[in-house]
């Protein structure tokens, strides 16, 4: 079952190249989405303006000090989630984040070089598919159930629902029904079928909703971070909030945000 491919099953009922349209469409949605948000929100200027600031008002920063700040923007930043302080949402992150780069890579590669019957998947394939939904789900209930602030702190119902959750709710959604799908297809059992819709339901609401969700956070959070090393870096003062989780004096954290 961890070895075969979903959608090489799949194409018995789907065109391939009806699955490849889908892929597509839910990537331009995600563009689309996420430009809107940017110009929406104002963003992009907002950056833009903060950058000409501190190089107008603070020290000069060579290029090389620039580049190594982009290095380790990416680093510590975005590959290793260095902006969360408290050590289990900084988990949960990243295993959320992780396991939904291994799902969407391995679906985008299955569905365009292996979604016919006849094809020969790798195996690395199916298994990072099953492993990215599971990471997810690990991460994504965790931080549901345990981690969020008004939960873990607040004593508020983990059953609470915000336009803020959109985001978490139709990621965790969207694997959990993949798992769901993936499991009754490799038996053979009549529910497959509506399990795969309900997945692809939920996989719509997460890529279709990105302007009134938080998955734009994710484009542009290292701009934000880069933005604030070079403020520390010139002198200047950056006007981003502080991390979402701050470390007190005695050791304990104070919780400032209830979402990713």
């Amino acid at each position: 079952m961890f070895t075969s491919n979903p959608f090489a099953e799949l194409s018995a009922f789907i065109s391939p190249a009806v699955m490849q349209t889908y892929v597509v469409v839910m990537i331009i949605l995600v563009a689309a989405g996420t430009i809107y948000d940017v110009l929406h929100k104002k963003s992009a200027r907002y950056f833009r303006q903060n950058m000409e600031k501190s190089k107008a008002e603070g020290s000069p920063v060579s290029g090389g000090d620039r580049f190594s700040m982009a290095i380790k923007t990416v680093a510590i930043d975005v590959a290793t989630s260095g902006e969360f302080c408290n050590p289990r949402r900084r988990i949960a992150h990243l295993l959320t984040m992780y396991g939904f780069i291994a799902f969407a890579l391995a679906t985008a590669v299955m569905v365009f070089k292996y979604a016919t019957p006849g094809a020969a998947t790798p195996g690395i394939w199916p298994f990072l598919w099953w492993l990215g939904a599971v990471m997810i789900c690990v991460g994504g209930y965790w931080f549901w159930f345990f981690i969020r602030a008004d939960v873990a702190a607040e004593g508020s119902s983990p059953f609470r629902i915000m336009r803020a959750d959109l985001f978490i709710l139709s990621l965790l959604g969207s694997a959990t029904l993949a798992l769901v799908w993936g499991y009754l297809q490799a038996r053979g059992h009549a529910w497959a079928m509506p399990a795969f819709w309900l997945h692809v339901l939920a996989t719509t609401l997460l890529f279709g909703s990105v302007p009134w969700s938080k998955f734009a956070h994710m484009f542009f959070k290292p701009a934000a971070a880069f933005e604030k090393r070079l403020s520390a870096a010139n002198g200047t003062r950056s006007n981003l909030p502080p991390p979402a989780d701050k470390p007190s004096q005695f050791g304990k954290v104070v919780r400032q945000s209830n979402h990713y």
